[in-house]
């Protein structure tokens, strides 16, 4: 392999490599605890909405490099509606759950059609519904808190001590259908590379080198393995997991092979010429954030699912989180590069780097500063390496 291939494949898989060795770092410093089945399962369901809003924060960025700093505030504010109706008003279950993605939605597209249509910039716009749904969550809410007592809401969508898919083999200290989802997912996973490269073979697309494939198919098929063996010894699948997985196999196959998703990338590679081409580039904007205010919807049921409650100060910060992640997993700051799989290793780095910090008892202050450098290195190193490229 020439330098230059490996050049390309390190700067392919750095955030990945990054991944592997801060988890060793922190396995050192925590004596092994960050491994432990309890904190895995922990760290997918403490950032399932993180997974969710970064997900839906891509297509923002990829119009462009744009944000939607809102996305706390309709979190906490979708949270606050759905609180309200099923507690106050006792809503049935399935009525307030559509309820609340009807109200993201609706949000995203108010959102979307100043910036789509009439050209607000996204930073001005989300800076003001960051502000107006911040106020209406706490005049919904009174300024107080309620408690959901659903069960039924709270076992789906949650991350609590209940709230995972049952093993339906009973077995005691193990779950065995979490360890044969694991197995399934690897079998189908290599299918999907095998006829993947056979397709790309077929039609004289260039492919990666074999030796390559394989050593990738085989990396991540352990990964999956040891995830899927280290939440069998605990309780299994948490329920936000199932989410965050249905919202990351959508989004991905969405932005990979479907026009749709195509549209996005050529807006934020050169919007000029996307639109000379004849794609209605106004519209990609609008759909990007329409979609952003229904997995913001999505994240707050998440939230109060998993927190049991709704409160005015649920979903602070929850944008900073997002961002961060996509743009250390990848995503340009200027628009048109970024995917799904690696935004989600984006969040997996946050959420090892607090669960690691936080076991071994650092400050949450500094917590925050490391997570500002973290997000800073992985933008200039966006930022560097696209000037080497134009060289």
């Amino acid at each position: 392999m020439d330098k230059a291939n490996m050049k390309a494949i390190l700067q392919k898989y750095t955030m990945i490599i990054v991944l592997i060795l801060v988890t060793l770092f922190f396995t050192w410093r925590t004596g092994g605890k960050i491994l432990l089945p309890q904190n895995i399962s922990n760290l997918i369901s403490q950032n399932a909405y993180v997974f969710v809003l970064a997900t839906g924060m891509l297509l923002c960025i990829l119009t462009g490099g744009n944000i939607d700093l809102s996305v706390g505030s309709v979190v906490c504010f979708v949270g606050a509606v759905g609180a309200v109706l099923m507690e106050n008003y006792k809503m049935n279950m399935g009525v307030a759950v559509v309820a609340m993605l009807v109200i993201g939605t609706l949000i995203g597209a108010w959102q979307g059609y100043w910036i789509a249509f009439v050209r607000i910039p996204p930073f001005i716009t989300t800076l003001s519904g960051m502000l107006v749904f911040r106020g209406l969550s706490n005049v919904v809410l009174n300024g107080l808190t309620i408690s959901l007592n659903s069960e039924t809401f709270i076992k789906i969508f949650g991350g609590g001590a209940n709230c995972f898919v049952p093993d339906f083999f009973g077995m005691e200290g193990f779950n065995l259908t979490c360890m044969l989802a694991g197995i399934i997912a690897v079998v189908i996973y290599i299918l999907l590379q095998v006829k993947g490269r056979l397709n790309r073979v077929k039609k004289g697309y260039e492919v990666d080198p074999l030796s390559g494939m394989l050593i990738k198919t085989v990396l991540i098929s352990a990964v999956i393995l040891i995830f899927a063996y280290k939440l069998s010894q605990y309780k299994g699948i948490p329920s936000a997991l199932l989410w965050v997985l249905i919202v990351v196999l959508v989004y991905g196959y969405i932005t990979s092979n479907t026009t749709t998703g195509r549209y996005f990338y050529a807006v934020g590679g050169n919007e000029k010429a996307t639109k000379l081409s004849g794609i209605n580039t106004d519209k990609v904007y609008f759909i990007a954030y329409l979609n952003m205010g229904f997995l913001a919807a999505l994240a707050g049921m998440l939230t109060i699912a998993r927190m049991t409650s709704a409160q005015p100060t649920y979903g602070q910060n929850y944008e900073m989180d997002a961002i961060g992640s996509c743009f250390i997993g990848g995503a340009s700051a200027y628009g048109g590069v970024g995917t799904v799989p690696g935004v989600i290793v984006g969040a997996i780095l946050m959420g090892v780097i607090n669960l690691g910090m936080s076991i071994m008892g650092v400050d949450a202050n500094y917590q925050r500063v490391v997570k500002g450098l973290v997000l800073l290195a992985a933008v200039i190193f966006d930022v560097v390496s696209k000037k080497e490229a134009q060289k």
